[in-house]
């Protein structure tokens, strides 16, 4: 996630700035046509392209703001895995008692911790989870569109981190039988949940746990069960490609256009006209492409570019709430931005 204010202006040009690369030659290509060809004869009625133009600057629009609700959607379910989490470690400590009237207090606390610890191990697993490239991700995309996401990840500075932080918080959180025991399982995070249901049960059956406590703690997984679906909802959905592909035809067929309609506009200034409509061409052109983008780079929001949800700063401050919900003092850092992006 962007944290700053506002982009620079070298920021923008290493999102946006690559097309201009090709819409300059574009312009000067239809440009140079134009002047010294018959292609002069043929043009483009003002209104009926600044309609076309209106049409699509309404179609992209609504492409963005449902792909902004999606982005949205996906930082509510992590606001709600936030708290959910809390409520886990919170009641873990108030409702895991000893039957034995504090005989076997050290043995209380090693559940406590236990179960919280497997908790934070739950979000580290369904980050990584939420991270596998999908066949409509950029990343998963060959040819300049998957080098241009890999371009934009490590320029973010998110290939700093690398992915094998997940995988050692999950180490560190769990026993060697329970890690390994994760790579049987093709939901590995869901199955984690389930098997805290399943010590729940025990602890009820042993009388750590009194009927209510245990129904309130079991509410609380169904909760983490919930926001786990919703967001895997939106990964393992693409954004509707009939919005998405025709927007970026329409974008395309726009700006293709766009010359024979500045080029006869332009020539009545007189015989510079023509070369005078370049830069306007190339601005409005670059406009609509920056609004393609925007919405392109916004369908995913668990992709791991740098404007999704910071998961791994999420996980890292749920990580250090429960941590100090059982008293330890030994905290890891919070996870800080890089180049202005915040992971």
């Amino acid at each position: 996630m962007y944290i700053k204010k506002n982009y620079s202006t070298r920021e923008i040009l290493n999102v946006t700035g690559k097309h201009f690369l090709w819409l300059i030659p574009y312009a000067l290509s239809i440009a140079v046509l134009y002047q010294y060809t018959p292609l002069r004869d043929f043009h483009l009625p003002w209104l009926p392209l600044s309609i076309i133009g209106t049409a699509v600057a309404f179609y992209v629009g609504f492409k963005n703001n449902q792909a902004y609700d999606r982005l949205w959607e996906a930082r509510m379910i992590w606001g709600g895995i936030v708290n959910s989490s809390r409520m886990w470690g919170s009641n873990i400590k108030a409702f895991v008692v000893d039957p034995g009237a504090g005989k076997n207090s050290e043995d209380v606390l090693q559940i406590k911790k236990v179960m919280i610890y497997k908790h934070i191990a739950w979000i580290y697993k369904l980050r990584s989870q939420l991270l596998v490239p999908t066949a409509w991700e950029h990343l998963s995309l060959g040819g300049i569109y998957g080098r241009d996401a890999r371009d934009k990840m490590e320029h973010s500075g998110i290939g700093l981190y690398g992915e094998d932080i997940t995988d050692k918080e999950i180490q560190k959180y769990l026993s060697g039988a329970e890690y390994k025991a994760l790579t049987s399982f093709k939901n590995a995070a869901a199955q984690m949940i389930d098997l805290q249901s399943q010590e729940l049960a025990r602890l009820r059956k042993n009388g750590y746990l009194g009927h209510f406590e245990h129904v309130t703690l079991q509410g609380v997984l169904n909760d983490l069960y919930d926001h786990q679906g919703k967001a895997e909802r939106i990964k393992r959905t693409p954004f509707p490609r009939q919005f998405a592909s025709f927007g970026f035809i329409m974008v395309c067929l726009f700006i293709i256009m766009l010359p024979f309609g500045f080029f006869s506009e332009f020539a009545k200034i007189g015989n510079y006209g023509i070369w005078l409509a370049v830069p306007f061409i190339v601005v409005i052109s670059w406009v609509y492409v920056v609004m393609e983008l925007v919405g392109d780079y916004s369908e995913n929001p668990f992709e791991g570019l740098a404007n999704d949800v910071p998961m791994l700063s999420i996980c890292r401050n749920i990580e250090i709430d429960l941590l100090q919900q059982l008293g330890e003092t030994n905290l890891p850092p919070a996870i800080q931005p890089l180049k202005n992006v915040l992971l």
